[in-house]
């Protein structure tokens, strides 16, 4: 049965490289799948997903403006996909992933999105925030604080080193950027944001 998965996590995870592994799984077992990722997130190339330990695929890319569940359907209509693979899931739109779930209960392909819960505020990304709501399972990709817990929530560094309290919610960066952190250490990066 076609089901809609959401692979959550914080940055640097392994989010693309467990996708990656999905998919090969898929590959080597004679089956096809079909790989999409954002547009706007080039770090690996245009059209291409990566992992920080150096594995990668083709995949084609998704904007804001893209009907997903036309080209989900137009991709099968060009051969056999046992499940379509979604990196970067944070960047969907609501409607898009409504577009996503109609896929998966119209044309019962499965659909395994891979992104973040929330951004460097503490604030759940659109496309994840609906993922939440209408996913069929979801499951958390863990990482670790540099403390040895749990990493959950994520701080933007400035060009000073300090964590960066404001700003646009998409701005696309790794290890130079974004350090993921357990909740508390968060707090002491943010100054506490809830006092």
């Amino acid at each position: 049965m076609a089901k809609l998965y959401f692979h959550y996590s914080t940055m640097n995870a392994g989010k693309s490289t467990v996708l990656l592994q999905a998919s090969h799984n898929y590959i080597e077992r004679g089956m096809q799948t079909y790989l999409l990722t954002a547009r706007l997130d080039d770090r690996a190339g245009t059209g291409r997903i990566a992992s920080r330990i150096g594995i990668g695929a083709e995949a084609d890319t998704f904007t804001a403006q893209d009907n997903l569940f036309d080209r989900i359907r137009d991709r099968l209509a060009q051969g056999p996909c046992a499940c379509v693979f979604v990196d970067e899931a944070q960047f969907l739109t609501r409607d898009q992933v409504w577009h996503l779930a109609r896929a998966v209960d119209d044309l019962k392909v499965p659909i395994m999105c891979y992104g973040l819960r929330v951004d460097f505020l503490g604030e759940l990304f659109e496309g994840s925030a609906a993922l939440l709501a209408l996913a069929d399972e979801m499951r958390e990709v863990r990482t670790i604080c540099h403390c040895g817990k749990k990493a959950t929530m994520v701080v933007r560094r400035g060009p000073d080193g300090k964590a960066l309290r404001e700003g646009a919610q998409v701005q696309v960066g790794g290890n130079e950027t974004y350090v993921s952190l357990c909740r508390r250490h968060w707090r002491q990066e943010m100054g506490d944001p809830t006092s």
